[in-house]
């Protein structure tokens, strides 16, 4: 087994190209969605990689991309964790880490491990 120095970095690296090729695999439709619904604080980003709902609830739609978008994410680390010889959640959390709060823009929220809802 790798020590957590070692495979981090390559995880992050792979899930880092692997997520902005997926980004083009995500309909339109569902990006746009998440996007807006980032923007008025529904959904945020979460340290194990994936989209949550900030509120607790959305309407029919905006759960519906979270959920295409978040299935897309999991083959993601799927795919990245193989590689790695890691764990697919070791894959997620090192995504997050490396690219997805890079992206965060200000205003909208994520989801540190054991804590809540942060807005940037």
């Amino acid at each position: 087994m790798m020590r957590a120095n070692g495979w981090l970095p390559a995880v992050a690296a792979v899930a880092g190209t692997l997520i902005a090729g997926a980004a083009h695999a995500d309909t339109a439709s569902a990006k746009i969605a998440v996007d807006a619904a980032k923007a008025q604080g529904l959904v945020g980003e979460q340290a194990d990689g994936f989209l949550g709902l900030v509120t607790g609830s959305a309407d029919a739609a905006v759960k519906a991309a979270v959920a295409e978008i978040n299935a897309g994410r999991a083959q993601v680390y799927a795919q990245a964790a193989a590689k790695n010889g890691v764990t697919p959640e070791a894959a997620g959390a090192a995504a997050f880490n490396s690219v997805i709060s890079a992206k965060l823009k200000p205003g909208e929220f994520y989801k540190p491990n054991g804590g809540g809802w942060v807005r940037k």
